[in-house]
């Protein structure tokens, strides 16, 4: 029997382990910069509680039976971090808003039909509780921009796309009510070919075509939303989002202005957000990648919480294999795994004791320096050496019997 892993699943090796650390590492320091602190939730949850609030799709859980109830693998965090603030937060005078930021593994069922496909992912992201309005929105995705900032992104290299789900399902809901899914989905899956084939009057055909288009850049798209009458909800919802865009580009005074278009028919076939939905995406001359996405979900901590007492919540995930398969073309990850400092080698088998003990007075001596006993036998120390500069090794300390270093270093 050969054993392979399981459907689905990947091993990550010591390289691929560096690179998505030295991704990792540079989102926690801007996460810290922003006030935001680690959160940890649990990889197995009820599927009652990851269905709740439709927040997602069960035929996207991978689930186990325990007795009579039904787990999941997370297929996402968002929804944990909401259960968790419903039960652990509300309760206590904790005060708001909660900034959280988590690194997660998450695990998405493959299609029916689609056996083999990749099930496990990483994502790194935010959570912000408590804090509603176009300041929060703005917190976020000026947040998102450091993020890529930080892993040395150019501002041509991305393009962030905005929505209004709030906005784009009041203006669904006037269409009538049988038809309001169809769109919906049409306009999810940019299924332009559907959309068309769907019965509608030409009005609404058009109507629902001007929907589908609403995309481009800022002001054009603002400028095509006059063609609607919009009711004065919707008239508010639309002033909030030229409200953000605006002050998205204040907040970044003597810098380019961040690559943002507007796109309404970014939306979601589940009922997640309520406000601005948001995707980032690579500017790639083969493949467009997202890289990350988010948005406002003003109502799913209070699916949680007994009372239905409800905290105001936006947030992002960034998808940790797509921007490591983008960064690959560059320079900027690692291309060799982290080489020892110090190789130790004892000269005689009684030295074993002491080459241990100086390799720990090494590592104690400075943090982080990576210090190996050497557990081969050679013939001669030229074999050693040869080893050590195959490994880039930068020292060999030789021990001998009595304990005494002789340091050298290779060239």
């Amino acid at each position: 029997m050969v054993y392979q892993s399981a459907p689905g699943a990947r091993d990550l090796l010591p390289l691929d382990v560096a690179q998505k650390n030295w991704i990792e590492d540079r989102l926690y320091q801007v996460f810290h910069h922003w006030g935001y602190h680690r959160i940890i939730t649990s990889t197995l949850e009820r599927v009652d509680t990851l269905m709740a609030g439709g927040a997602i799709d069960r035929s996207t859980v991978i689930q186990l039976q325990q007795g009579q109830e039904e787990l999941g693998l997370r297929p996402e965090v968002t929804a944990s971090i909401a259960r968790t603030a419903a039960t652990r937060y509300l309760n206590k005078r904790v005060s708001n808003p909660k900034r959280f930021y988590y690194n997660a593994n998450v695990f998405v069922r493959s299609p029916k039909g689609e056996y083999g496909q990749q099930q496990e992912f990483y994502q790194a992201g935010v959570e912000l509780l408590g804090a509603g309005g176009v300041a929060a929105d703005a917190e976020i995705l000026l947040l998102l921009a450091d993020c890529l900032q930080a892993l040395e992104f150019s501002l041509d290299q991305w393009v962030g796309v905005i929505g209004e789900a709030g906005l784009t399902q009041s203006l669904l809901s006037s269409f009538p009510a049988e038809y309001q899914k169809p769109i919906r989905e049409a306009i999810a899956q940019l299924d332009y070919i559907s959309l068309q084939q769907l019965d509608l009057p030409e009005d609404l055909q058009q109507k629902a075509q001007l929907l589908f288009n609403l995309r481009g850049e800022p002001a054009q798209v603002f400028q095509k939303l006059t063609a609607l009458d919009l009711t004065p909800e919707e008239q508010s919802k639309l002033e909030n989002l030229k409200t953000l865009i605006d002050l998205l580009q204040e907040s970044r005074p003597n810098q380019p202005p961040l690559p943002i278009i507007v796109d309404l028919s970014l939306i979601r076939t589940f009922d997640y957000y309520s406000g601005i939905v948001f995707e980032v995406a690579s500017r790639q001359a083969t493949e467009v990648k997202i890289l990350g996405q988010g948005g406002r979900y003003n109502q799913l901590v209070g699916v949680y919480h007994p009372q239905h007492e409800s905290l105001p919540g936006i947030g992002f995930c960034l998808n940790i294999e797509a921007l490591q398969q983008v960064l690959q073309g560059g320079d900027r990850l690692p291309k060799e795994i982290p080489a020892s400092d110090c190789l130790v080698v004892p000269l005689t088998n009684q030295a074993w004791g002491a080459a241990f003990a100086y390799a720990e007075t090494l590592r104690l001596q400075t943090p982080n320096r990576r210090v190996q006993v050497n557990l081969l036998e050679w013939e001669t120390q030229e074999g050693v050496k040869i080893y050590a500069k195959e490994r880039r090794i930068a020292q060999i300390a030789w021990i001998d019997a009595q304990g005494n270093p002789q340091v050298e270093s290779i060239s």
